[in-house]
């Protein structure tokens, strides 16, 4: 039989036609694996947060601090209820690697004394947006809810004349877990009144040692930006006069330190109608305590 003659020719033909079906498919000859609409070969990753953890709240608060925000809790009978009362309680979360926080409550003949620490760890999902760039998304959201004053004691656009620190109440900023849901439904025009010593609405409250003047944040006092703490801050304040028994007034303290946003929230309820807390002294102990949270977090 006679054999079929050999074609080199054909055979670099045949060659070079399987090269290109199997080469790659892009542009200079470049393996193109990626997917549609994936640009992660082209754009870097935006920046990871600096904190990849939260602290232990219930741990982050010593002694003298809960002694001082919540008088009382020193004459709490039992040494087993005391020392229950000293651990506080943890707030429930779903993911304690994003979020955890510790609750304290004494009440006392004088005043029933809350207090809350918040620690969030924002995560940003979008690879073109930092972690800290969505923390200060979420921080603005929270300080933009606190009707807070101008700083340097500028009114701001929305502000009212007495000063930019009666305004329109602020909504609840994660009530189920930061507590701002209980004691953030102000009302300010009835805080207002009292501010003008009208005896109507109250008459009992001028002979009380818990001055109405108070009932309205002294200038100074106001909801405002703070400039000394963590990358960004703010303190709220506010009292709230209807649909309870006695003046009830809530500081919040809400501070960013890169990804993480720290929340201090203190509440007192006096025992008394006629009582009405003290601004100043409850903002003090608040940023006090603020700044030690802010300290933990820069060692």
């Amino acid at each position: 039989m006679q054999r079929k003659a050999y074609v080199p020719g054909v055979a670099a033909l045949i060659a070079a036609l399987l090269a290109g079906c199997t080469g790659g498919g892009a542009l200079g000859g470049e393996p193109d694996d990626s997917k549609p609409g994936d640009t992660s070969g082209t754009t870097a990753a935006a920046e990871p947060g600096k904190y990849r953890t939260l602290p232990e709240p219930c741990g982050q608060v010593d002694r003298g601090t809960l002694d001082s925000m919540l008088p009382g809790i020193e004459e709490i009978p039992g040494e087993e209820q005391q020392e229950r009362a000293y651990e506080g309680a943890p707030t429930v979360t779903y993911d304690t690697d994003r979020r955890v926080g510790c609750r304290w409550k004494v009440e006392s003949s004088d005043a029933t004394h809350h207090l809350l620490v918040d620690f969030e760890r924002v995560v940003s999902y979008d690879n073109s947006v930092s972690d800290d760039t969505r923390a200060t998304e979420v921080y603005s959201s929270k300080a933009q809810k606190a009707d807070l004053a101008a700083p340097s004691g500028t009114p701001s656009a929305g502000d009212a004349d007495e000063g930019g620190a009666e305004g329109s109440a602020p909504e609840p900023s994660d009530g189920a877990e930061t507590g701002k849901g209980d004691g953030k439904d102000k009302d300010k025009d009835k805080d207002k009144g009292d501010a003008g010593g009208s005896a109507s609405s109250d008459s009992s409250a001028s002979g009380s040692s818990g001055s109405p003047e108070n009932a309205v944040t002294a200038p100074g006092l106001e909801p405002r930006i703070l400039d000394d703490l963590g990358d960004e801050a703010f303190l709220d304040d506010g009292l709230t006069t209807s649909g309870s028994a006695t003046r009830h007034r809530t500081v919040t303290v809400v501070f960013r330190t890169s990804n993480v946003i720290v929340t201090v929230e203190y509440d007192e309820q006096p025992g008394r109608r006629t009582e009405i807390p003290d601004s100043k002294e409850m903002q003090d102990k608040a940023q006090e305590l603020a700044g030690k949270l802010a300290d933990g977090f820069s060692e």
